[in-house]
């Protein structure tokens, strides 16, 4: 693929990851249901491919979340592009994260979560990017610590595209340069 610089995470890798997470998950929520919350759009894959190694009773609802833009760095500025359509009262609540990088977004969601009274809420995600942390966030979850770094692939996407992309990979900075 002409974009990729280098391969941070293999498909293999990742898969290896999202079984032993979905593993440990299902351990954790034994004997409960759970709600697993995906941050649209990037946590797409992750929760499909995670959903499928839980083994207690897992519902699906979405949120869409925006503080990126089309930009390649946070802006800082949180807004809900699309809210949840089931209430969230008296559930345990999962969020399923594609990437944690300053933790802006994530801290205002879980707030905004917390209003909504879950009996728990816990945030699993891919990926980890503490380097460019600006909010401590308690992480249940975690499948990789990444560099603080553009990352494409998985979900993640430049522009809108390569989130089918079966690996994480650094886009070439002539891409990102010209964009």
């Amino acid at each position: 693929m002409d974009i990729v610089d280098r391969i941070i995470i293999s498909e293999d890798d990742i898969q290896r990851r999202v079984r032993e997470l979905g593993k440990a998950i299902s351990q954790d929520y034994a004997g409960k249901e759970i709600t697993l919350l995906c941050v649209l759009k990037g946590g797409l894959m992750f929760l499909c491919d995670l959903a499928k190694h839980i083994t207690v009773p897992v519902a699906y609802d979405f949120m869409s979340v925006s503080s990126y833009g089309d930009a390649t760095e946070s802006s800082g500025v949180v807004r809900i592009v699309k809210d949840l359509e089931e209430s969230i009262e008296g559930k345990h609540v999962l969020i399923v994260e594609d990437i944690i990088d300053t933790g802006l977004t994530l801290s205002y969601l879980v707030k905004n979560l917390h209003s909504r009274n879950p009996a728990s809420l816990r945030i699993c995600t891919l990926l980890n990017k503490p380097a460019n942390r600006r909010v401590d966030i308690p992480i249940d979850y975690v499948g990789f610590e990444v560099p603080n770094e553009f990352l494409v692939g998985y979900g993640l996407d430049f522009k809108q595209f390569y989130r089918n992309i079966p690996f994480v990979f650094v886009p070439k900075k002539e891409y990102i340069q010209n964009a």
